[in-house]
């Protein structure tokens, strides 16, 4: 099963902070790869670099969808047993981060 990990953190983290915790990320990646769960995953740039699309009207505007303390910084997608092992990566993640645990929606498209 895939499940994908939306990876939360706040805006107030330092430069420094951020580059200091870069060995867990690495360690962490690694370690998925090294279990053979990863999928997928990327961090993303910040959220001041963000653009919402209004899909009814095509309109573009500048950042988020909504002001927010915490914002979307990256994600995973690993291929795992089940919800129990998902949630298991999930708490191995950097503390630096809130993890949102959700399954990977599988359509047939033959039907």
């Amino acid at each position: 099963m895939k499940y994908m990990i939306l990876l939360a953190g706040g805006t107030d983290q330092t430069e420094e902070e951020a580059a200091a915790e870069m060995p867990l990320w690495f360690a962490y990646d690694q370690a998925t790869k090294d279990a053979g769960v990863f999928v997928a995953g990327d961090a993303l740039y910040p959220v001041e670099t963000a653009k919402t699309v209004a899909v009814a009207t095509g309109t573009v505007t500048d950042g988020p969808f909504a002001e927010t303390k915490e914002v979307i910084g990256g994600y995973y997608v690993l291929d795992v047993e089940d919800e129990a092992a998902a949630l298991d990566w999930a708490r191995k993640l950097p503390p630096s981060v809130t993890a949102e645990v959700r399954q990977v929606m599988v359509f047939d498209e033959e039907g």
